[in-house]
């Protein structure tokens, strides 16, 4: 099941058959205040900022909305209140410049409806692009350089598409960043240029990008993502990324739970070590890392080199909780 506030919003927009619109408040206005949920407002439009991007007075609140072009300064939308959290939703219902027809909208929602009751998997995300990250294995004693390829390869996988179009309509994030993702890759391949893709503007969604969504989906409900590539020439790696639940321990005071943490773990197979993997776990308390290898030498060169690797950290200003050395164990 998908949680409630997207179950909502899918209902809403299903029944109600309006596109969803999420603005980027004022820097100096959380973009919240005085709404609530399932609360019908007006948008007043005071100027197109950028093409497609409009500045909207609701509620004497200053937000940008990413809405259709057709609309200009003076303009009034209707909207309704979907949801406020993780961020303030608006489902667009009406202006005086019609939209969209109820046969389009209803489309839509039945089409994300359908991709939410798929089986719930990790979101796999596979490198965009077919070559390796690094161009020689040599290549990964540059670990700034690796990082900030793994980085960009998972940054423009698509999959947190929506929030970089709210980071681009906040100055966050340029269009170029933008362009580089799955869902304008598509609008470049039909020909436009230049075009920021919204998925609510279409009647449906592409076959292509379809796969994308689910991901997008099961994500969201997770909270894992799964990225498989090559990191080098014929060199494989599965690094995954999820949040693990607030665990709970008997401390000196007595019984005592601790926040939340995410967690991140690689995987390889290399040509002389072995089966190798790395999980990281970040929490208020600092950095836990756990070195897992099938090889008892791997697991004693790991051993011997897990000071150097605290060592560094700490240089780095990065608290190290804990380290251990584990052996592997085939499922």
């Amino acid at each position: 099941m998908l949680p409630t506030d997207v179950l909502n919003t899918l209902r809403a927009l299903s029944l109600n058959e309006r596109p969803l619109v999420t603005p980027a408040p004022d820097k100096d206005n959380s973009g919240k205040d005085g709404f609530e949920l399932g609360q019908k407002v007006q948008g007043a439009i005071q100027a197109e900022v950028s093409p497609g991007v409009f500045k909207v007075r609701v509620l004497e609140q200053m937000m940008h909305m990413q809405l259709p072009d057709n609309l200009k300064s003076g303009d009034v939308v209707e909207l309704q209140v979907m949801s406020l959290q993780p961020r303030l939703t608006f489902g667009l219902s009406a202006s005086n410049n019609p939209l969209s027809t109820p046969e389009q909208l209803s489309s839509t929602a039945r089409l994300l409806a359908s991709l939410s009751q798929q089986p719930l998997e990790k979101a796999h995300v596979r490198a965009m692009r077919s070559e390796p990250l690094l161009a020689t294995a040599a290549s990964a004693s540059d670990t700034t350089q690796l990082a900030e390829k793994l980085h960009q390869s998972l940054s423009q996988s698509g999959l947190f598409y929506e929030s970089h179009q709210a980071q681009w309509l906040a100055g966050g994030r340029s269009t170029a960043q933008l362009l580089q993702e799955p869902q304008n890759q598509l609008t470049a391949a039909s020909g436009s240029t230049g075009h920021i893709a919204a998925q609510t503007d279409t009647a449906t969604i592409p076959g292509q990008l379809q796969p994308l969504v689910q991901q997008q989906l099961n994500a969201l409900e997770t909270r894992q993502v799964l990225w498989q590539g090559y990191v080098w020439p014929e060199q494989k790696m599965d690094w995954e990324i999820h949040e693990e639940k607030p665990r709970h321990g008997g401390g000196a005071g007595g019984y005592e739970e601790s926040g939340g943490e995410w967690a991140t773990q690689i995987r390889l197979d290399l040509p002389k070590l072995g089966e190798v993997a790395a999980m990281l776990r970040f929490n208020s308390n600092g950095l836990s890392i756990t070195l897992d290898a099938s090889g008892g030498q791997t697991r004693a060169l790991l051993g011997s080199a897990s000071s150097q690797l605290t060592a560094a950290l700490a240089e780095r200003g990065i608290t190290v909780a804990s380290t251990l050395v584990a052996s592997h164990d085939k499922p």
